[in-house]
C-alpha cells in the first residue's frame, strides 16, 4: 500500500537528486525488522570532544552599529543568527561513478550537498544522501579553502552521516546544540546551506508542523520531523535549521516537490536524533540499536503475529513464541514420504510494547528501538485467549 503526504512528494534536497521517495507502509504478508534510529525530540547530553554541548545563549546580541542603522528587531535576528553560524556550514562536492548504458560503462558523477561543523576534530555532519557512493569528497569551508574529506560512519535508516575533513583547527567553528523536545509550530527557525551551490545561504520561515514522518531504507520511516516551510532547494541538505538564539534544532534533508525546487514544504531531522546517532558514528562507525530478537512478524487487523524469532534471542529467551514447523511422515503406496506444514496456532499475537499499544512493524521498532541494550521491556502477547507480559532483554542489533 502506497499513500502519499498530498499531491508532492517529499526528495532529497542535494543537487545530485536520488529520484522519488515514496511513503510506503507494509500491508500484510511477511515483513522483515529492519533497524533504524526513530526521533524523539529530545537532545541528551553530548561529549564534548564529539559534537558541539547544547548552550543557553538567551539568544543573539545585536551590534550597537546595526542597532544606530535602524535595522528592525527581526532583522536583528536574522544578521545575528547568520554572523553566529555562517562559519559552522560548509559546502560538499562529491564525486562518483555510476553504470549507464547498454553495457554499464561507469561513467562519472558529480553531486553538491551541506555539512555541519561539529567539533574542531573536524567532524562535519551531513545526510547521508549526499555522500552515499562518492569515490571524493572535497569540503569547502567558510574562508573559501577547500579540504579533503572522508566518511567516518553513517546511518542510511536515518539518512545521517559523518565525514572527517583534513582541515586547520583555527578555520573549524562548532555549531552549537540544541534541543527538539520543547519545539512549537509557528516558531520562527532558519536555515543555511548552499543551494544550487550558492554558499551559506540564509533562508527564514516557521516550523510548520511536528512530528512528521519521511520514508527511510527498507520501508521504514523516520518520525519526529520538523516540517518548515523555510525555503530549501537542491543543495540545502545536510545544512542547519537553527532557532531565534542560534542553536542547531535539525538537519535541512528533503522537500515535498514534483519540480525538484521548495514548494514551501521543507524537512528536517530533529537534533535529539543527531544527538542520539552522530556519537554514536563517530565512535563506532555505525548506530547501535536495541533488538528484541524477533525476526518477521505477519501484520493483521489486531497486531503482529510473530512469524519466527532469532535463534538464542532475546524474545526466544522470555519465551515467544512463532510458528512451528511439524514434519509429518506419510504412506504413499509402497513408499513413505515426509513432509513439511507451518502450524501458526501456538504463535504470539504482539499487542502492546511497555503498555503502549502496537498496530505495526513500525510501531514495535518506535518503542523498541528508543531503549537501550541490556534494558528491559514488557511485550504484551496474546495467547490462546490470553494476554501475558512477557519480559525481553533487549539486546544490540546484529
Amino acid at each position: 500500500m502506497t499513500r502519499s503526504l498530498g499531491s508532492p512528494l517529499p526528495v532529497p534536497c542535494s543537487v545530485a537528486m536520488l529520484g522519488w521517495l515514496g511513503l510506503t507502509l507494509v500491508g500484510g504478508g511477511l515483513h522483515p525488522f529492519v533497524g533504524t534510529a526513530l526521533a524523539q525530540g529530545v537532545a541528551p547530553p553530548v561529549p564534548s570532544t564529539a559534537v558541539g554541548t547544547d548552550v543557553s545563549r538567551g539568544g543573539p546580541a545585536a551590534s550597537p552599529t546595526d542597532v544606530a542603522r535602524g535595522f528592525t528587531p527581526e532583522e536583528l535576528t536574522n544578521i545575528a543568527v547568520y554572523d553566529a553560524v555562517n562559519r559552522s556550514v560548509v559546502n560538499i562536492n562529491t564525486k562518483a561513478t555510476v553504470s549507464a548504458g547498454l553495457f554499464l560503462f561507469e561513467v562519472p558523477s558529480e553531486g553538491a550537498g551541506s555539512g555541519i561543523v561539529v567539533d574542531k576534530l573536524g567532524h562535519v555532519l551531513t545526510n547521508y544522501h549526499v555522500v552515499e557512493g562518492a569515490k571524493e569528497i572535497q569540503v569547502m569551508l567558510y574562508d573559501g579553502s577547500s579540504h579533503a574529506a572522508t566518511i567516518v560512519g553513517h546511518d542510511p535508516a536515518t539518512d545521517v552521516a559523518v565525514i572527517r575533513v583534513a582541515a586547520p583547527v583555527e578555520v573549524l567553528e562548532p555549531v552549537h546544540f540544541g534541543s527538539s523536545s520543547d519545539l512549537r509550530v509557528g516558531q520562527r527557525v532558519f536555515a543555511i546551506g548552499n543551494p544550487f551551490g550558492l554558499e551559506r545561504t540564509l533562508t527564514t520561515g516557521i516550523i510548520s508542523s511536528l512530528n512528521r514522518s519521511l520514508p527511510a531504507r527498507n520501508g521504514r520511516t523516520i518520525k519526529a520531523i520538523i516540517q518548515t516551510d523555510a525555503a530549501i532547494n537542491p543543495g540545502n541538505s545536510g545544512g542547519p535549521l537553527l532557532d531565534s538564539s542560534s542553536r542547531l534544532i535539525g538537519m535541512n534533508t528533503a522537500i515535498a516537490s514534483r519540480t525538484g525546487q521548495s514548494s514551501g514544504v521543507g524537512f528536517a531531522i530533529p537534533v535529539g536524533t543527531l544527538a542520539r546517532i552522530v556519537p554514536q558514528l563517530i565512535e563506532r562507525g555505525k548506530a547501535i540499536r536495541a533488538d528484541a530478537g524477533i525476526a518477521r512478524v505477519y501484520q493483521t487487523d489486531h497486531g503482529l503475529l510473530v512469524a519466527s524469532l532469532v535463534p538464542d534471542g532475546p524474545a526466544e529467551h522470555a519465551g515467544m513464541r512463532g510458528f512451528k514447523v511439524v514434519r509429518e511422515r506419510r504412506r504413499q503406496g509402497p513408499f513413505m514420504a515426509e513432509t513439511e506444514r507451518v502450524d501458526r496456532s501456538g504463535a504470539d499475537l504482539i499487542v502492546a510494547v511497555a503498555g503502549v499499544a502496537v498496530k505495526n512493524a513500525d510501531d514495535f521498532l518506535s518503542q523498541v528501538e528508543t531503549r537501550n541494550p541490556g534494558e528491559e521491556v514488557l511485550i504484551t502477547v496474546e495467547r490462546e485467549g490470553h494476554r501475558l507480559d512477557l519480559p525481553v532483554v533487549l539486546a544490540a542489533e546484529r
